[in-house]
This record gives structure tokens, sequence and C-alpha cells, in this order.
């Protein structure tokens, strides 16, 4: 445990010009299964079903069960709110957003010969969504934010005031600029020891706040192909879209009415834009041993993202009567706004599922109903950064070093983890009854008491009549992680603990063409 500490302290310690975390590699990579509302309501669970635009973004071999085409279109809302708890103190946060899930066009049809049928899909897919709104609050008697500045010099063994000023725009160098940290008194310049002005003795008055916007939006071209109703394969070509802008507010102050200890608070804002886009391949296919058991297998490919980040960075400090008030922004160190483009791998995925159709025939409509269950593994330790390195424009050292060691830290931060979904639905002629359940494991190794998980519950009903068809789902999420607004190695820090509860609401409307 220490040696991952270490780690991620060494990663952040060369953080000079570059702002990616962990964290943000999660972000990307950390998502539940999105589908139309038919799919909503049995949980995700499409591995081995198929018969859905949403083979496209799970199992493209499902695909191949369609002998005509679908136009479908998605909408749907959510609404919840999220808890968090931080230092024996309690905040509550709302969001609400309207979004378009999956929606497109299948095409498909019966063939002759050794391929029954055979579909093409063209869709569009919210594969992540960055909407949230954070605030946590609590009184710190044992370390400040300003601590993890003065690791940072230490761990680069830094001791010339100058370098401090300048070398570390997204933090340090404010901090320091701006009187939160600062020198010793009695030392000359490359013979600094640097200090934290923040009381830490007498107790800090911290807050967080945390405003994300954006999501990923996919664009897929799938192709499936049932071959002689016993085996079916199918492929997809995934084109995400990714924008991400997010911004953070953090705000220490002395928690006593001390006029004279020459600290008052400090308040460190952080904006961050990403934007880019990415390529992956999704292959499946889907066995039929009898005629009412289908066993599905999916591979998903790391997406290969292509980004870049535009950061802001500005911190005030009021000192009372020793400076005052002071605030600079990270151009103020640099010149310039600042901007880095690099690459960006998330995990593989493996799906395994099975489904047992009641009544299996070709004809749907005697179809009664089905029962259906995934497995997926996901790799998070795979998730990686890479600099941007063209024979026309090669990446300094520097910057390969830095994500060289942050991708180290990575893999010692995030573990493999394991995703359940299943459902069932019910078929009364024309009108459906569907139900689901959808469980994401843990992708922290527990370092520091990170512990993350999200439960969905889902519901809905499906009316099917003359080539046109309508389903409606309720799900309901329960998702725990944590946020560390700063990690130290050499003083105690804290997790927010983040409870969120939702509701979410898909309503698929389809006609068959």
């Amino acid at each position: 445990m220490k040696r991952i500490i270490l780690c991620f302290s060494c990663c952040l310690s060369t953080a000079m010009l570059f702002a990616q975390t962990p964290e943000d590699a999660l972000r990307l990579s950390w998502n539940v299964q999105s589908g139309t509302a038919r799919a909503q309501a049995i949980g995700g669970a499409m591995g081995s079903l198929g018969g859905d635009i949403t083979s496209t973004f799970v199992n493209p071999a499902g695909l191949g069960f369609y002998r005509t085409g679908d136009v479908v279109f998605t909408p749907s809302y959510s609404f919840g709110k999220t808890r968090a708890d931080y230092l024996g103190r309690r905040t509550d946060s709302a969001t609400n957003k309207f979004a378009i899930g999956t929606s497109g066009v299948v095409w498909g049809g019966n063939d002759h010969g050794k391929t029954r049928s055979s579909a093409i899909s063209l869709a569009i897919n919210q594969t992540g969504d960055f909407k949230t709104d954070v605030l946590y609050r609590g009184q710190n008697n044992s370390s400040s934010y300003s601590q993890k500045f003065l690791e940072e010099i230490r761990n680069g063994n830094i001791k010339d005031g100058n370098s401090v000023a300048s070398n570390f725009p997204f933090g340090t160098s404010l901090a320091f600029n701006t009187y939160w940290i600062d020198t010793v008194g009695g030392g000359t310049n490359g013979n600094f020891q640097f200090q934290s002005r923040a009381p830490i003795s007498t107790g800090l008055l911290q807050q967080n706040t945390i405003t994300s916007r954006g999501g990923v939006t996919e664009f897929a071209l799938g192709v499936g192909v049932n071959l002689n109703d016993k085996v079916l394969v199918g492929g997809t070509l995934g084109v995400p879209v990714m924008r991400l802008e997010r911004e953070t507010e953090f705000v220490e102050a002395d928690a006593t009415n001390n006029a004279t200890n020459k600290f008052d608070y400090a308040i460190y804002k952080q904006g961050l834009t990403t934007t880019g886009v990415g390529v992956n391949l999704k292959g499946g296919i889907i066995y039929k041993p009898q005629e009412f058991w289908r066993i599905g297998f999916a591979f998903h490919s790391p997406t290969v993202y292509s980004l870049t980040d535009k950061n802001t960075a500005e911190i005030t400090t009021n000192t009372e009567g020793y400076k005052g008030t002071q605030t600079q922004r990270l151009e103020d160190v640099t010149g310039a706004p600042s901007q880095i483009s690099y690459l960006h791998l998330t995990p593989l995925k493996l799906i395994g599922s099975v489904a047992y159709v009641l009544r299996e025939i070709q004809d749907v409509t005697k179809q009664r109903g089905f029962l259906t269950a995934d497995v997926e593994y996901v790799s998070y330790p795979m998730m990686s950064y890479y600099a941007t390195d063209t024979e026309s424009q090669p990446a300094d050292p520097e910057t390969k070093a830095y994500f060289k060691s942050l991708n180290k830290t990575i893999s010692d931060t995030y573990k493999g983890a394991f995703n359940l979904r299943a459902g069932g639905e019910l078929k009364f002629t024309t009108l459906m009854v569907r139900a689901g359940v959808a469980y994401y494991g843990n992708p922290y190794k527990n370092i520091h008491d990170e512990k993350g998980n999200r439960l969905n519950l889902s519901g809905g009903l499906g009316y099917r009549n003359k080539g046109f068809f309508i389903d409606a789902t309720y799900v309901y999420s329960l998702n725990n992680d944590v946020d560390i607004a700063y990690r130290l190695q050499s003083a105690a820090y804290y997790n927010a603990s983040l409870k969120n509860t939702a509701g979410k609401i898909f309503l698929t409307l389809g006609v068959k063409i």
C-alpha cells in the first residue's frame, strides 16, 4: 500500500505542465450498459438475446436475428441526488438531465443458402454521461490542501524559489505566488525550506464543489449474420465522440476568529475541457445448441481516443495583514492558456451470456417470453495515456516520462471487475412486461478505503402491433463512489463518500420497415 501511495505522489510531483489523473481515466471507462427502453428494462442483458438495435453496442451477432428492419428513437430523462459525507458532515446536491439514448436504423432481410438472415445497423448511443453536481464540506484538523504543494516541491528536491514560482503552473506555483505556501524565514534562494500558511493545528473549514457536464456519444456501424439458425456472428465499428467540461472549486478557511495568524482563506479553482474522438471494434458470436437456448460471447476492444485538454487554474489567498489578498491564474505563469493533446486507451471488455426463450419458434409473435443474463469482465488496469508522437512533432522526454508514471499509477490503483446483468420478459400477445437487475463491481484496489459499485433495478412495458412498437422503462439506480480532493504521502487525508440515487425514464418509439 505504501509503495502505491508513493507511486501516486511521485506521479503528481512530475506534473509540472500536465493535469491528467487516474480519476480522469476511470471517468471514461466506468459506465453502465446503455440501450433502448427494452434493453434497459431487462438490466441491459443483451449479450445473447439479439433482435434489438442495442445489440450493435453489446454483441453485434444479435443483429442476425433481424428478418425485417427497424427505425428506433429513444429519449430519456433522469433525476437524482448525491449525498456526500466528508469528515462527519453530510451534504446533498441534485442533478436532472435529458438525453437521447440508443437510436438508429436496422436493415434486415431473409437470405438463401446457408445464411438464413442478415442485418446492417447504423446507430447512435450515449455511452457515457458526465453530468454531475457534487458538494461536500467539513472541518479538517489534520491536514491542508497546501501540503500537497509542499510535497510536490519536496519530491522534486527543489530549494530555489524562482523554480517554485514558475515550474508548477497548475497549482504549486500559484499557491506560492499568493502565499498559501511560503518560504521559511532565514533561508536563501537555492537553499529555501517551504511551509504552509494554513493553521492546521487549530482546524480548517474545507469545501469542495465539482460541476461536470458532457458525455460520450458513439456512432456505430454494425453487421450481423445468421448461419442456419445455429450460429450467428457479427461485428461493429464504433466511433465515440467525447466532450467533458469540469470545474472544481476547493476552499479552505481558518476555523477560528484569529485575525493575526496570517491566514483567512484560500480558494483553488480548476477548469478542464476535454474533447476528442476515438475508434473501437466489437465482435461476437451466438450459438443455439437447442431451439430455446442461446449462448453468446462478445469482445469489446479498447477504445483508442485522440484527446485534447484545455486547462485553467486560479488560486486566491487571503493572508490577512501579512500579504493581504492575492490572486494568480495559470496564464500569469505560462503566458498563454494551457493545451495538450495525447492518446488515451480504455480497457477491453469480455462478455459471456445465456438466454432461454420460452417457446422458441421462428414466428416471434408466438414466443411467450425469455430469461437472459450477462457476465462482463472489464480490465481497468489497461487504462493508459500516451504522448502524441509523430515524425513532424515528436513528444518531448518529459511528456513521455509523465505518462509512463501515470500509467503505472493507474495499474496500481485499479483492478479488473465483473459486472452482472439479468432480466426477463413475459409476452401477452401485443403487450410485454419486463424486469431486470444490473450490478457493476468495484474497480478500486482499496489503497485508501476507496470503494465503488453500481446497482440498477428496472421494470418496463412494451407494446407491439401492426409494425409499430413503443417501450417504456423506469430504472432506479444506486451508485456508491468516492472523491478525494487531494492525496498526501506524509499526512492524513480523507475521502468524501458519495452515494447517488437516481431515477431514469426511457421511452423507445419504433416502426418496422
